[in-house]
């Protein structure tokens, strides 16, 4: 058997393999865009208590309450409490939000004054520069609101 073996590897078939090799670099420069972030507060209107006489000035039991809309804001009808027998326990407690009124007028680029916004910005391209050079990454930082990125990828792939 040892005399066979020198001669097996005589009649072995030959291996071969596809060898895929890639390499890329990148470079991505990102100035960031003026925005706003509007949302709007809407109405709400919350009453509880015991004890208590409760009237609009109109209405003696009247809770109060929200009314029709216009643009948005809802009518508040507010109401006045008072403690229902003098020297007997009582609690009362109203929460009223006014919420923002739509905007009927606004041109394109125009924002509603609504309770929550959020603008930022627009980034300047000031100083900021990227190069790929023969795979060698140069980024020079902007002024505020940009980024930039550099990427270098080698790949190797054997089937």
């Amino acid at each position: 058997m040892k005399r066979l073996i020198p001669f097996l590897f005589l009649f072995s078939a030959p291996v071969y393999a596809d060898i895929t090799s890639s390499i890329s670099s990148s470079v991505k420069l990102e100035v960031s865009a003026a925005a706003t972030a509007a949302d709007r507060i809407g109405n709400s209107y919350s009453v509880s208590g015991t004890g208590v006489n409760t009237t609009d000035g109109t209405t003696t039991g009247s809770v109060g309450g929200l009314g029709a809309a216009t643009n948005g804001v809802n009518a508040y009808t507010p109401i006045t409490a008072s403690q229902l027998t003098a020297g007997e326990s009582f609690n009362y407690t109203v929460s009223h939000t006014t919420g923002d009124t739509i905007g009927t007028s606004l041109t394109t680029g125009e924002v509603s004054a609504f309770g929550d916004l959020t603008s930022t910005s627009g980034g300047t391209a000031t100083n900021l520069a990227g190069t790929v050079d023969n795979h060698v990454i140069t980024i020079t930082a902007g002024s505020a609101g940009t980024s930039a990125t550099g990427q270098y990828v080698t790949t190797v792939t054997v089937d």
